[in-house]
């Protein structure tokens, strides 16, 4: 594929097209790895797309700051927001603070995602992937296995953490797609604007949350989210849209992201039939795959960095006040890094992939992504005998978080254990 301008990186179709979106991804590394791009409506960025200088960029959080640009929003959006919220992100979340504070923040729930830690929830993430993965059991043989099974299963997960009930889990999800694909003309509420539809749905994160916060500071339980009503020790209390925007981050991208791999997992199995078999003979092998699963898929396509002070990127002069865009989704599969990057490896060794980010602003949750689709595969490659495509799989329309939301396929199990 040919004629490619840099302002589609901001078209939202081109990430519903991955054919066309790696072969974009290609030609920025090979022919535009510091690229400034002019798209109407949006302000000016550079993009970086080499994982060498992606990882160096985000290794200098003094002079790349994660704030207050992050994502990639049309400038109506970010007024929008800046007027309502006070924020052009639209939330106050972790992953567009900085400094101190940042760590501040980022320490009150950090100690619960540390591996040492995540293995107490080992049981019941097992447990929730074994009653995900036999729903295919009541399916009939043939279902839409993102919408109908994958979503809900690292959703449930999040909101057991939380401590919120499955009564409340399809809101939770829709509000998340309608966050992160508000691009998406399926996904954006008819008769509104992107900027409408945007604080729409951060009005109705609001309302829930409030009363989350209202109950947990009358009934404390053991749960992330009472962690976070209580907030700060001392007298240094969270504000009202820190607090929004960390149960915001927990309740998102707590899920969608791990779904999205998941998903993608899935179709790397579809592609290569033999894997099942693979993964079955030797249970070792399911560590690698995932992370593989998780480099490939790279749900999050990019974050802003906002430059502090003149600096150079692989040979390009850079200015005070400008912005970076890293592109995590063209840094995944940078043959420099990746050695016959465009193929599922599923024991690729080593696999130091940036899906999950790098340096302070380094997924917090990844931990316990891994240890949820790791469960779910386990039983997954023990349960499926077989599985294949039924149709050809949709993806989200949105250039910051995006995956497949729809995978219809046909499969037969294997007698349970």
């Amino acid at each position: 594929m040919t004629g490619f301008a840099l302002a589609e990186i901001a078209d939202p179709t081109l990430y519903g097209n991955p054919q066309r979106l790696q072969a974009f991804f290609g030609w920025l590394r090979d022919e535009h790895p510091v690229a400034w791009v002019e798209v109407p409506g949006v302000r000016p960025f550079w993009v970086v797309s080499r994982h060498a200088d992606v990882r160096d960029v985000e290794r200098q959080a003094a002079i790349f700051r994660a704030g207050p640009r992050n994502t990639l929003m049309p400038i109506e959006v970010e007024e929008a927001n800046r007027h309502l919220f006070g924020v052009e992100t639209g939330f106050e979340s972790l992953v567009a603070i900085d400094g101190d504070r940042h760590q501040e923040l980022r320490a009150m729930t950090q100690d619960y995602f540390l591996p040492k830690n995540i293995r107490r929830l080992e049981n019941m993430v097992d447990g929730l992937a074994r009653d995900f993965v036999e729903r295919l059991a009541g399916l009939g043989g043939a279902c839409d296995i993102a919408k109908d099974v994958v979503f809900w299963y690292p959703l449930r997960v999040a909101m057991t953490i939380l401590g919120i009930g499955p009564e409340d889990e399809a809101r939770m999800l829709h509000l998340t797609h309608e966050l992160f694909g508000s691009s998406d003309p399926e996904i954006c509420r008819p008769g509104l604007s992107q900027a409408e539809h945007l604080v729409a749905v951060k009005n109705d994160y609001i309302t829930f949350f409030d009363a989350v916060t209202a109950d947990r500071l009358a009934h404390p339980r053991d749960d992330v989210a009472t962690l976070i009503a209580q907030g700060l020790p001392g007298d240094r209390d969270l504000t009202g849209e820190e607090r929004l925007g960390y149960y915001v981050i927990v309740a998102t991208a707590g899920h969608d992201t791990t779904a999205a791999s998941t998903v993608g997992g899935i179709r790397a199995i579809i592609e290569d039939p033999s894997l099942l078999a693979r993964l079955r003979a030797d249970p070792a092998l399911i560590r690698p795959f995932v992370n593989e699963a998780i480099r490939y898929t790279a749900p999050v396509k990019h974050f802003f960095r906002n430059v502090a002070q003149d600096h150079v990127i692989a040979g390009v002069p850079v200015k005070a006040g400008e912005h970076v865009m890293l592109s995590y989704g063209a840094a995944t599969r940078d043959e420099a890094a990746f050695p016959d990057a465009q193929r599922f490896v599923p024991d690729r060794t080593p696999n130091n992939h940036l899906a999950f980010g790098y340096g302070p602003h380094q997924c917090l949750g990844q931990f316990l992504a891994k240890l949820e689709m790791e469960a779910f595969f386990r039983v997954f490659v023990e349960r499926v005998e077989t599985i294949e495509a039924d149709g050809q799989p949709l993806y989200t329309e949105a250039p910051f978080v995006t995956g497949i939301k729809s995978m219809k396929v046909r499969y037969t199990l294997r007698d349970p254990a």
